[in-house]
């Protein structure tokens, strides 16, 4: 048995036995765990908030050999959302990365880019209210966290020419409008989509193709300020929660709920 201390995000927890838990937490140097949190449960527990969905904390605990469950011996809250909870989006948010996050990343496959965009998306929730309001905020960093995991999950496709031609939707002579369904990867171009018979389909505009470019290379505080209502790339959003869902093969809960907020 080897006793290891990660710097963590809980991810989710489930009751276990009599007064246990279950938690499921990201760690920074060896991915995604789960392990069993005895007596978390009980009023004297020394967890404390630290297992709440999304804390950042120090996780101790145990690992044996060919054990698929760690021993949860104590975590050291480092940050928690709960000054976030009062805003009905931002909570339906901190769901949605917590979902996302326990279906799409594998069990012990360490993926620092990943912890660290989780570290950077709360962060920029966090950072004080521009003139336009906290939402702003939530719904950028909603945004920019769907975007770059499905870009680190290898699942990004092309959004600059069609799949079904080749054909190069930026031309500046000639702009194309795009087009996705559910049930096909990238984007297609006007001729393709009617070819297809693409019905069930939406526009991904070149307004929301050119905030996916400029969020690929640039880190998610260069948005801060920057008014971004819900009405925002909320097509890009749609894309790319359907790209999820391939690739996880279920409906997201929380995006349907994180979509319906206001």
């Amino acid at each position: 048995m080897s006793a290891r201390v990660s710097e963590s995000f809980v991810l989710q927890t489930w009751p276990f036995k009599e007064g246990d838990v279950i938690v499921s937490f990201l760690t920074r140097d060896l991915g995604k765990l789960r392990g069993v949190a005895k007596r978390a449960r009980r009023p004297k527990s020394g967890f404390g908030s630290g297992l709440e969905r999304l804390s950042h904390i120090q996780m101790s605990y145990f690992q044996r050999e060919n054990r698929e469950l760690v021993n949860v011996d104590s975590c050291e809250l480092l940050s928690s959302q709960f000054s976030l909870l009062s805003d009905f989006s931002a909570s339906c948010a901190l769901d949605f990365f917590a979902e996302v996050s326990e279906q799409i990343l594998p069990p012990a496959e360490p993926n620092e880019k990943y912890f660290r965009l989780l570290t950077a998306v709360l962060e920029h929730m966090h950072a004080p209210p521009g003139a336009s309001g906290t939402n702003d905020a939530v719904w950028c960093a909603v945004t920019y966290f769907s975007l770059w995991t499905v870009r680190l999950a290898g699942l990004l496709p092309d959004l600059h020419a069609c799949l079904g031609c080749g054909s190069w939707l930026e031309d500046p002579e000639h702009p194309q409008r795009a087009f996705f369904s559910r049930f096909r990867a990238g984007l297609y171009c006007h001729d393709c989509r009617r070819a297809l018979d693409l019905r069930n389909s939406w526009e991904l505009s070149s307004e929301s193709r050119a905030i996916a470019e400029e969020i690929l290379h640039a880190p998610v505080a260069r948005f801060a300020g920057r008014p971004w209502p819900q009405t925002v790339a909320a097509d890009l959003r749609r894309f790319l929660g359907q790209q999820i869902e391939a690739q996880i093969e279920r409906k997201l809960i929380t995006f349907p709920v994180l979509e319906a907020a206001a």
